[in-house]
């Protein structure tokens, strides 16, 4: 865990991110092996310092079954992949101009959150909710964020 941030980490030396990608001190998305999950499309981030590190988010952490202080294999390449919306999202938003027309203008990494929420439903029936709130939100001029907590406060 980081000191200031409080994340889960894994720190990639300067060195090691250079051969991935020479030339280039700013984010860049990798593909390889966290132990023996398969990861893609993850975010190399640079701490300013040369130095980069992989954030493990709580899915990850729960796959990996490691706590803080364990030790794991790490391979990594460079990933130069384009990421694929979800199509039923995309086919939901193309039916609804006024959510396309707001998706379009935020930037790839806040579009890339609704997908990849999304993307991680685990029945079809969540899958098909989270799309259509999704189109609502957006249909709102709502970005991620704004959906969650619009949403939160609805069920709570």
């Amino acid at each position: 865990m980081g000191e200031k941030t409080g994340w889960t980490y894994i720190e990639v030396p300067s060195e090691f991110a250079t051969q991935l990608n020479p030339g280039v001190k700013t984010s860049f998305r990798v593909k390889g092996k966290l132990d023996e999950m398969v990861i893609k499309q993850i975010a190399l981030i640079p701490m300013g310092d040369g130095e980069f590190i992989i954030p493990v988010n709580a899915s990850m952490r729960k796959l990996l079954g490691k706590r803080n202080g364990f030790t794991i294999t790490v391979s990594l390449t460079l990933d130069k992949s384009a990421f694929k919306f979800n199509p039923d999202f995309v086919a939901c938003l193309e039916d609804e101009p006024a959510a396309l027309t707001f998706f379009n203008t935020l930037t790839g990494s806040h579009q890339k959150y609704f997908s990849n929420w999304i993307d991680a439903a685990k029945t079809i029936e969540t899958k098909t909710k989270r799309i259509l709130m999704s189109v609502k939100a957006l249909s709102l001029k709502q970005g991620y964020s704004e959906m969650i907590r619009a949403n939160k406060k609805v069920n709570e």
